[in-house]
């Protein structure tokens, strides 16, 4: 067996959003722990911090070829995983997402033969809540689960909801997300005076704003606060927003809202805030939610999916669409700073003792020494296919 340490092909989305934050946040710790690390997207991941000891960018780009109806992006990028990991012999594809990087890498491997590196495909919850639920997808994502060397889940309502809605046959082992806090460049006074907030209650939200983050009811909760002339709603947005001005205009928030369009920083922005609003009706983990707890910010939140696992009891959760509960536990903490600070105090607390990068790192390490040092009947299933 090799002893370590390996080489390790990362395939990610390059945007805002959970799996490519974790992504690009695993593919950095595991340079900084002397691991030879190749990332692959078309584009380079927002918060990947280049150059870096032991880290490597390969651009994928997407086949617009007149022979075909569409654009293509799982060919290209199996052809360019593949030849990085013959000209690097790589040891490992660790994947997020079975569409398309698993399947990228199950093909990848097949035309590498006997040489293929093992794949690890983390599951970060669209291929289960989503697209498992499209026959089209279906047979395709259950394809590249069975076939990878070992499958992760962020959280264990992830892993029971994929077993529920795929025919594996497998064992899926759950790793959490982490989050590492970076040394802010500016200071919360000077981000406030950015933002024109003075004494007023920051409320932050971050999300990538697609359907399943329930924009609607955020924006409901902060019009449904007896206090909402006292709060600010920042949303740190990874998507557009134009589809909730109308809202904005009907419930009379524009003067509160403020809206950020993909800032790879966000830092700064979490810990001039004093609280997080999440009303997701559901998240497999809520990576979000981890990095405004990291900052030692209370979260006010729907109890769905994997947020009661991240949560833990450091704030109250609430049932999901309970606008008017999740409204009366952000006024609890608009008016008693007392009351935000300690909530604020045991979120960190939670996150630093459950969900750090030295607490997470190992439990990944440990998983790729066991799938490389395992024998290669599954690399021989791959190429059987």
């Amino acid at each position: 067996m090799k002893p370590g340490p390996f080489k390790i092909g990362i395939a990610c989305f390059p945007l805002i959003g959970g799996s490519g934050i974790l992504a690009t946040a695993l593919g950095s710790e595991l340079a900084r722990r002397g691991h030879e690390v190749y990332f692959f997207s078309y584009a380079q991941p927002v918060r990947l911090d280049l150059p870096q000891d032991n880290l490597h960018f390969h651009r994928v780009d997407v086949a617009h070829n007149p022979l075909f109806p569409s654009p293509d992006y799982t060919l290209p990028l199996a052809v360019k995983m593949a030849e990085v990991a013959r000209s690097q012999q790589l040891d490992l594809f660790h994947v997020h997402y079975a569409v398309p990087h698993a399947l990228a890498a199950c093909l990848a491997s097949q035309m590498l033969g006997p040489s293929a590196p093992r794949i690890v495909t983390t599951l970060h919850g669209t291929d289960t809540t989503l697209l498992g639920q499209d026959p089209d997808y279906r047979t395709a994502i259950e394809h590249a689960l069975v076939h990878s060397d070992a499958v992760t889940a962020v959280s264990e309502s992830l892993r029971n909801q994929t077993l529920e809605t795929f025919d594996l046959k497998r064992s899926i082992e759950v790793i959490p997300n982490f989050f590492t806090p970076d040394k802010p460049k500016r200071s919360r006074e000077e981000v406030r005076r950015e933002l024109g907030i003075a004494d007023e209650f920051l409320v932050l939200h971050m999300s990538s704003l697609r359907a399943v983050k329930r924009i609607d009811l955020l924006l409901r909760t902060i019009a449904a606060s007896k206090n909402r002339e006292r709060i600010r709603l920042l949303i740190m947005a990874g998507g557009p927003f134009d589809s909730y001005e109308a809202l904005l205009d009907e419930l009379r928030l524009r003067p509160t809202v403020i809206v950020r369009q993909n800032t790879a920083v966000v830092d700064e922005y979490v810990r001039a805030a004093d609280a997080g609003l999440y009303t997701s009706e559901y998240e497999s983990f809520g990576l979000s939610i981890l990095e405004t707890m990291f900052y030692g910010k209370p979260v006010v939140a729907f109890r769905v999916g994997g947020i009661p696992e991240v949560i833990g009891d450091s704030s109250p959760l609430y049932p999901f669409g309970d606008v008017t509960a999740a409204a009366a536990g952000l006024d609890a903490l608009v008016e008693s700073r007392d009351l935000a600070h300690k909530l604020g105090e045991r979120s960190r607390n939670r996150a630093v003792d459950q969900f750090s990068a030295d607490r997470i790192l190992p439990q990944y390490e440990a998983l790729y020494r066991r799938v490389i040092a395992g024998d290669r009947h599954r690399v021989k299933e791959r190429l059987a296919l």
